[in-house]
């Protein structure tokens, strides 16, 4: 069965109630389908590199997405877990960067005068991770291209063409 299929058929089998439980509200409490999508759409913002935080390329489960659409065999899986990986450690370095690139411009504010200083340094953090992270997907990429033969990355820069797959 094709996977985004599951989560298809779990969320239109479950469209009038919703069980969750949310912290402050007891042990917890039912709530139509529709209030469950308003609250997790109200409170689910894509992080600071906007909707790359949902996973490595854009997708929830990259490496079982790609095996599938791209019909990669064993040594190309762990290959891709490896590129992954990668990708994923500088994703979650970029973002502990952009914390600190917060607090530091936070700091240039929080005194009597501008700290011009320690805002330049901020910025300065929050460019050199924006740029790690850049070479850190089109190495990602680079790799990847190795990895497959032509008609994998036909498939591959049909996926992205289409933007069912975000880099």
């Amino acid at each position: 069965m094709y996977p985004g299929m599951m989560h298809w058929w779990s969320t239109h089998h479950r469209r009038h109630h919703d069980w969750r439980s949310h912290a402050g509200c007891g042990s917890g409490g039912w709530r139509s389908h529709r209030e469950a999508e308003d609250w997790s759409e109200r409170h689910a913002a894509p992080g600071e590199f906007g909707d790359f935080g949902a996973g490595a390329f854009g997708v929830r489960r990259p490496l079982r997405f790609l095996a599938y659409k791209l019909h990669l065999d064993e040594h190309q899986v762990a290959e891709l877990a490896r590129i992954l990986n990668v990708l994923k450690t500088e994703r979650a370095q970029a973002e502990v960067d952009a914390r600190r690139a917060m607090a530091g411009l936070a700091d240039a504010v929080a005194g009597a005068t501008f700290d011009p200083q320690v805002a330049g340094d901020a910025a300065t953090v929050r460019v050199r991770s924006a740029e790690r992270l850049r070479d850190a997907v089109l190495k990602a990429l680079a790799d990847l291209h190795a990895l497959l033969d032509p008609d994998q990355r036909a498939r591959l820069a049909y996926l992205i063409r289409t933007g069912t797959l975000q880099v």
